[in-house]
């Protein structure tokens, strides 16, 4: 039995299979994609830092940039939960093209549907559904937790707006064409002023800056944007201005949801990577699962992957019931973050010396699960919003 055919078994046996036939059908689909067309490039990729732009386009063809965005628009019309299925799959094999996929559906198309104009949605959804990558332009270098104190602005010029800044660590940045990117209009009003733009890589004053080189997600593009009297349209605020604080809490409430989903993809790759291995690699003339000490480390780690997906899959069910789920995804984050990176951690240490060698695959999925713990919120501002909603009775 493959490596995949019994993860799908040992699914069916598990109080998550919840779900629908629809959504065990996209799930195996997306699976099938990920063993059959993205594992066979895991390493290449990893290797020079850059996604394969046939993978790209075939990530496009299955309908996956595209899993909430309405028919009308060109997408699936599908809910969050599908979403966030994506995502994990595409994650256990390979959390590069887990979080490629993951920026466009919960944060970019996310913001477009819910705060987009008719028009925006018309011209915008309809290109990221078909052939165009997005990116979520919030971060910069002074303004990371302290996502307010951002420096770029906006100056208001009649019919368009002229911006000014810096951002840092832009996640699809370089293969990106549309951004959701955030500048203050109004510096005076402090965090109020703050507006939400939708910005095309070919207006005039925006550059793509350096490309990061980084510990994990390699394949996965990080990048600064620079722009230098960039023109932006009127027509291109999302939502009203001054109400850009607004939009990139609330996206990124779902975000967070979309990173525990990867980071339970990760989780999910690792462990079966160390199940796989355990039960082939001898030693004292047996397989080394047949030792207690080796069966006890394997149970921790099933366990904390079960307690992880069940946050995550919460999370986003409230989501898509249309509950408050601001401390839910906050806990499936953190916790979900902390359980991919010790699993992958103890997935090395049971592959022994070849576990510290990239010939073998646990080294990498602890390289991308240390992200999880960073970016979309560090852990201790997820701990500081679930301190604040338990204390508050909120």
């Amino acid at each position: 039995m493959s490596q995949s055919q019994a993860a799908i078994e040992q699914e069916k046996h598990s109080p998550l299979n919840t779900l629908s036939e629809d959504e065990e059908m996209f799930r195996a689909s997306v699976r099938e994609f990920a063993e059959g067309e993205l594992r066979p490039r895991v390493e290449e990729m990893d290797e020079h830092g850059k996604l394969d732009p046939d993978l790209i386009k075939q990530c496009f063809d299955l309908g996956l940039m595209g899993i909430e965005t309405p028919e009308e628009y060109g997408g699936a019309g599908a809910n969050f939960f599908t979403a966030i299925l994506a995502v994990e799959e595409l994650s256990r094999v390979d959390a590069s093209v887990g979080v490629f996929v993951d920026v466009q559906n919960t944060l970019v198309n996310n913001a477009i549907i819910r705060w987009g104009s008719d028009e925006q949605k018309e011209k915008y959804l309809s290109q990221l559904a078909s052939a165009k990558i997005g990116a979520y332009a919030l971060s910069e270098a002074g303004s990371g937790s302290d996502a307010f104190a951002m420096q770029t602005r906006a100056r208001d010029e009649s019919d368009h707006y002229i911006l000014n800044g810096r951002k840092l660590w832009i996640t699809n940045g370089n293969e990106a064409e549309i951004f959701v990117l955030f500048a203050n209009a109004n510096p005076e009003a402090g965090y109020r002023g703050i507006t939400a733009f939708v910005v095309e890589k070919g207006f005039e004053g925006f550059a793509v800056g350096k490309k990061e080189n980084k510990l994990g997600i390699r394949a996965s593009s990080t990048t600064e944007l620079i722009l230098e009297d960039c023109r932006v349209p009127k027509e291109n605020v999302l939502g009203e201005p001054g109400k850009g604080y607004k939009i990139s809490i609330e996206t990124l409430n779902e975000g967070r949801i979309g990173i525990g989903a990867q980071m339970i993809g990760i989780a999910r790759g690792a462990l079966e990577a160390a199940l796989s291995y355990t039960a082939e690699r001898e030693q004292f003339g047996k397989a080394i699962n047949e030792f207690q000490g080796v069966q006890f480390q394997l149970a921790e780690m099933a366990t904390e992957l079960e307690a992880a997906r069940l946050m995550v899959y919460n999370a986003a069910r409230m989501k898509d019931a249309g509950k408050n789920f601001v401390k839910e995804a906050a806990m499936a984050k953190l916790y979900s973050s902390r359980a991919a990176e010790r699993i992958a951690s103890k997935a090395i240490e049971l592959y022994g010396g070849y576990g510290y060698v990239k010939d073998y695959p646990v080294e990498k999925y602890w390289r991308d699960s240390k992200i999880g713990a960073i970016y979309e919120g560090t852990s201790n501002m997820q701990l500081q919003t679930i301190a604040k909603l338990i204390i508050g009775g909120k």
